[in-house]
């Protein structure tokens, strides 16, 4: 028989009780933070969806131009501004030291007026933006399932399932499939009510996926 289960549910379902009640605590305690970053984000204004994993430091800075999907992780405060809307989809992930630059400085005006695309900055579904990877204000959308390397540099709009390196960055391929069976907020540990719900799905029950 072929076992159809995720490799998450594998992990949750196959643990010991003892691992699985650690996991549990462990996840119990984040939960408190996530929680609280997240009622802090929707406080200031912002629109944020479930399973959204951010840093405190981040909700904190956070208004009603920020709009977050579900199951989101972020694992970075550095954006430069939030004074543009700013759109996240869902499962996406952001890595630590992301930089996100929203908006620059028109060198060609002896005013050297602030300047940035209205439009702001949109973020699709399954993007991963990898760490220290840079975002300028000439990027205004970075496409469903983009991949952007470690250090890399975004300075125009991505396309759809593309794979990106450099400084500038460019396309290297395209992606094969996105992250759909990842539970996004696991990275940091703050899945525990998926933790827990995965548990309670009986094997036998879940064995009509396994033919």
């Amino acid at each position: 028989m072929k076992d159809n289960r995720t490799l998450y549910e594998k992990n949750v379902q196959d643990r010991n009780l003892l691992h699985y009640l650690i996991g549990l605590i462990v996840r119990w305690k984040q939960n408190f933070k996530y929680a609280r970053a997240r009622r802090i984000a929707r406080k200031r204004g912002a629109t944020i969806g479930e399973g959204v994993i951010m840093p405190i430091s981040l909700a904190k800075k956070v208004n009603k131009n920020v709009t977050i999907g579900n199951h989101v992780s972020i694992h970075s405060d550095n954006f430069s501004s939030f004074r543009y809307p700013i759109k996240i989809g869902n499962n996406v992930i952001i890595g630590s030291n992301v930089k996100f630059v929203m908006g620059s400085h028109n060198i060609d005006s002896p005013n050297w007026e602030h300047c940035r695309h209205n439009s702001g900055l949109t973020i699709e579904d399954y993007v991963w933006l990898a760490p220290d990877s840079v975002i300028l204000p000439s990027c205004t959308t970075i496409a469903y399932g983009t991949v952007v390397g470690a250090n890399a540099v975004i300075i125009k709009d991505t396309t759809k399932m593309a794979v990106l390196g450099g400084n500038p960055a460019k396309e290297i391929r395209k992606r094969q499939c996105v992250h759909s069976d990842l539970v996004v907020e696991s990275l940091l540990g703050g899945d525990y009510y998926v933790y827990k719900q995965t548990r309670k799905i009986p094997f036998l029950k879940n064995s009509q996926k396994i033919q």
